[in-house]
């Protein structure tokens, strides 16, 4: 039974996640219909990270099997063809073994998280950033944000609701960037990981927020990090201004995206 490989982009707005829920429509969903509708099978499609609702995807990679053999560029017109007009779409297909799996295969993720920091209140990206009219100090965001990288109990950062068996993550990667777009200021924090824990990112930008903001300081985050406690987390940045950027994968089961953005116990990804 053939197995394809496939990457995604999605505005994360309009959906209740990646994964199938009772209410509303999730991601997954929407491409299992489709697949449907095209090939007559219900594929179950697997993904790498079952995204919350509104957070987006520049590389979200899943997998499927299907009876029947299909060139990739016709599943990838297809799928599309049948998700109109929704917002979500295959940007890549391609045929893969059947030992390789979209969420234990994976070696890393990555994450981007946009603020949006103007008076302006924003009409193009709504939705799509987090707009904070105060200014942020995002050199002191990016100090404190050291603190967080390497291998740590991130309690603190997890929502209550995570179902991971340990809250012990390996985070490889937490910078803060100031970028000047068309549309004004912003600021990009970039984290990546083997895995994370529910809400782990959100959960961290909103308490580097409160450092830019001058309310927290480093040590207030070295003192967050070591209280293993949830309620000493910051507020929880809001699910509109995070994207899954990329999956990597082992050479021998190749990388499943390319870098999208600047034109883990994988079980555990709930981001």
């Amino acid at each position: 039974m053939p197995r394809y490989r496939i990457t995604i982009e999605y505005n994360g707005a309009a959906f209740v996640g990646w994964q199938e829920q009772a209410a509303g429509t999730a991601v997954q969903t929407a491409l299992e219909s489709a697949i449907m509708r095209f090939s007559g099978e219900h594929a179950r499609v697997r993904g790498a990270g079952r995204t919350d609702a509104g957070v987006h995807a520049l590389g979200q990679v899943a997998h499927f099997d299907l009876a029947r053999d299909w060139e990739p560029f016709r599943i990838q017109s297809a799928i599309n063809f049948h998700l109109k007009p929704q917002a979500v779409g295959v940007v890549d297909c391609a045929r893969t073994d059947d030992t390789f799996d979209a969420r234990f295969s994976a070696t890393a993720r990555h994450y981007l998280y946009r603020i949006a920091s103007r008076r302006t209140p924003l009409v193009l990206d709504r939705g799509r950033a987090w707009w904070v009219i105060a200014p942020l100090d995002a050199t002191a965001m990016a100090e404190a944000a050291s603190v967080l990288v390497g291998h740590h109990d991130f309690t603190t950062f997890r929502a209550q609701a995570c179902q991971a068996k340990s809250p012990m993550r390996t985070l490889d990667r937490l910078d803060v960037t100031e970028v000047d777009t068309d549309a004004g200021h912003e600021i990009h924090i970039r984290a990546s990981a083997r895995s994370f824990l529910h809400n782990q990112v959100r959960s961290m930008v909103g308490s580097l927020k409160a450092v830019g903001e001058g309310k927290w300081t480093r040590a207030d985050l070295v003192s967050a990090l070591a209280a293993r406690e949830r309620t000493a987390c910051g507020p929880v940045a809001p699910a509109c201004g995070l994207y899954l950027v990329r999956v990597d994968y082992a050479a021998t089961t190749a990388t499943a995206s390319a870098e999208m953005v600047g034109k883990f116990n994988a079980a555990d990804d709930v981001e």
